[in-house]
């Protein structure tokens, strides 16, 4: 392993496994570190390692980083440069029921990360944030120049709080740091919690689909091979520091500390049933609906503005939703035969 190598947190989650095998297909070597916890079935996370042990460049650690010695030891005898801090614990919903769980993985965990990364002097720090810090705001497409100080759930508020430590790390220590907003990622290998995964399970099984305020709900559904390609992009492009605005303003995606904040999304929304519909053209079954009201800490609609993430990398989405569902249903089709 060498400096070129890249530490993956996360490896073992869906974002993470897909960087992963991107890096290692391009001959990069890969230090991957994952809990494998049991949030959802870990045999999809081990079914992804094995597809990754299958390259001599990959080097795998059972890790939970919010164990502080066992961070320290992954960051005192790693051998990687860039860090891209993927591990966390996801979803909205569940936020609502484990409050701790989010405590010790997202603000414990990535603390470790941080001083792991400051002690070694780290080149670059790449870190997952998330679309739902922009909880209240209404303004769409959400904007990383917005502010976003109204988050509507616990894993907001923690993300939120990811975006705000990395920037201490980044003013004191010079740790040149960029935060990923995702929106609603998906794609073969995805996550069972997700959305696009519990419809094509549930219509596939005969079994109910609910749609959350009546069906009303538009998502800036992200397909992850897109995903892959802007945080590649991202990893190459160390943060610069910025003046701040000729009013004396601080713009909220920048600073004049190393460090960044990009939204990765697809830059259109797409209604939640129009996706239903397409999971049943490609499933040949027709799904049983039922419509719900709001869900507590959810939000009616997403749209990701990606012009800065464009302007400095160069990224544009290139995957329509109905080719990103067909290839998630062939994917979906052959790991559940």
């Amino acid at each position: 392993m060498s400096q070129d190598a890249v530490l993956i947190t996360g490896a073992a989650g869906f974002i993470g496994f897909a960087l992963a095998r991107r890096l290692l297909e391009t001959g990069r070597a890969v230090v991957g570190a994952d809990s494998i916890n049991d949030y959802y079935d870990p045999a999809l996370k081990k079914a992804r390692l094995s597809v990754l042990g299958k390259f001599d460049k990959f080097n795998f650690h059972k890790v939970d980083l919010a164990e502080r010695r066992a961070a320290e030891r992954i960051f005192a005898e790693g051998e990687f440069g860039p860090v891209v801090h993927l591990a966390a614990q996801a979803g909205v919903r569940y936020s609502l029921q484990n409050p701790h769980a989010y405590l010790d993985a997202n603000l414990a965990g990535f603390l470790n990360v941080l001083e792991g990364c400051r002690h070694r002097k780290t080149n670059h720090l790449v870190f997952a944030s998330s679309s739902s810090v922009y909880g209240g705001n209404t303004r769409l497409p959400f904007s990383v120049h917005d502010n976003v100080d109204h988050p509507i759930s616990l894993y907001a508020a923690t993300k939120k709080a990811n975006e705000l430590m990395a920037h201490v790390y980044s003013h004191l220590y010079e740790l040149p740091a960029t935060g990923l907003r995702f929106f609603t990622v998906y794609g073969p290998w995805g996550r069972p919690d997700m959305a696009i995964y519990i419809f094509a399970k549930a219509i596939t099984e005969g079994q109910p689909i609910r749609l959350f305020n009546r069906g009303k709900m538009r998502r800036d559904f992200t397909y992850i091979d897109d995903v892959v390609e802007a945080v590649e992009r991202v990893i190459a492009k160390i943060p610069a520091k910025t003046e701040p605005r000729s009013n004396g303003s601080l713009d909220p995606s920048a600073s004049a500390a190393p460090w960044r904040i990009y939204n990765i999304g697809n830059n259109r929304t797409v209604e939640v049933p129009r996706v239903v519909a397409l999971l049943e053209q490609e499933l040949g079954r027709k799904a049983k609906i039922e419509l719900a009201p709001m869900q507590p800490g959810d939000v009616p609609e997403t749209c990701a503005e990606i012009d800065d993430l464009m302007r400095d990398v160069g990224f544009r989405p290139a995957t329509s939703i109905e080719d990103g569902v067909r290839k998630f249903v062939a994917w979906y089709r052959q790991y559940h035969h």
